[in-house]
């Protein structure tokens, strides 16, 4: 079936590392030991999509990836396309099978004890970078706002008397978002120590500044978010973005309209936001037991 004139062609024109030579030659042997023990086909020409589309069905339940099967159709359109090169074959039949949808990526979250474990019971350093550290993770968390909106934040956009705050988002969207009285009380306590701590200038707007009164900067959120929050959840991740999941989530599981999640997420589409409610499963089976008059 050309096998090893296609290896040869990646090996010397492509200059394909071994070990996707190897992966490649792997792939193709796999596909046509099932084409043959299924159709035994007398020929290259004989296989068609129909016969593709049940090698693939056959990896599927076999439990394997989507991922790893758009790799093999990779590894399949390239053999395929050598063949057309050579001549050897008239019509490709992968024109006809699109890859795979990927599997979405479940979104990780902090839970709600260990997040109110952060917040009241964890010790953050009695100065400036205690208060503005623990500041950062209240901000994130109470807002659910992007890494990118958080640096960007600049005093005109708080609001303390209206208990909101103004972020820009992507493709410069701007969006208001509302917070309660705890993270307002923090706002102003930030604000006193900063204002005592540093001269800023009327040039200077910014709102969260680094040890040096400059502005705060991407690692170090990622510094500060990744040190509190490994003290309280095992999750390989701690990224900021941990708790714009987590906040998306918390909100959702307490009853918030997903409409109205999606405006202070500020996501274009109600799709994107959807994600978050695989993790209201615990709650619904609660709610469904607590309801339900035989459960």
């Amino acid at each position: 079936m050309y096998i090893e004139q296609f290896t040869k062609y990646i090996e010397s024109e492509k200059r394909f590392s071994l070990h996707t030579l190897t992966a490649y030659t792997k792939d193709l042997e796999q596909f046509f030991s099932y084409i043959n023990n299924q159709y035994n086909p007398s020929s290259i020409h004989d296989i068609d999509h129909h016969m593709i589309r049940s090698w693939i069905v056959s990896l599927v339940n076999n439990d394997i990836k989507p991922r790893s099967i758009n790799r093999k159709l990779s590894t399949l359109k390239s053999y395929y396309k050598f063949l057309r090169k050579e001549n050897l074959v008239s019509e490709n039949p992968l024109i006809k099978i699109p890859p795979l949808k990927p599997e979405k990526k479940l979104p990780e979250f902090v839970s709600q004890e260990k997040m109110d474990l952060l917040l009241d019971d964890v010790e953050f350093e009695n100065n400036f970078e205690g208060t503005r550290n623990k500041l950062i993770i209240e901000i994130l968390y109470f807002t659910g706002m992007r890494l990118s909106e958080l640096t960007g934040l600049q005093d005109s956009d708080i609001d303390l008397e209206k208990q909101q705050l103004k972020v820009i988002g992507k493709r410069n969207k701007e969006r208001i978002i509302p917070f309660e009285q705890n993270l307002k009380n923090s706002l102003y306590t930030y604000i006193s120590i900063r204002n005592s701590e540093f001269e800023k200038s009327e040039s200077e707007d910014n709102f969260l500044l680094t040890s040096k009164g400059r502005k705060i900067y991407n690692k170090l959120v990622y510094r500060v978010v990744n040190l509190y929050l490994s003290r309280v959840s095992t999750l390989q991740k701690t990224s900021p973005h941990i708790l714009r999941h987590t906040f998306a989530t918390h909100m959702l599981n307490n009853g918030a309209d997903l409409n109205a999640i999606k405006e202070l997420l500020g996501h274009a589409n109600l799709s994107a936001t959807q994600v978050y409610t695989h993790n209201t499963i615990d709650e619904l089976k609660t709610i469904y037991k607590q309801a339900h008059p035989r459960a």
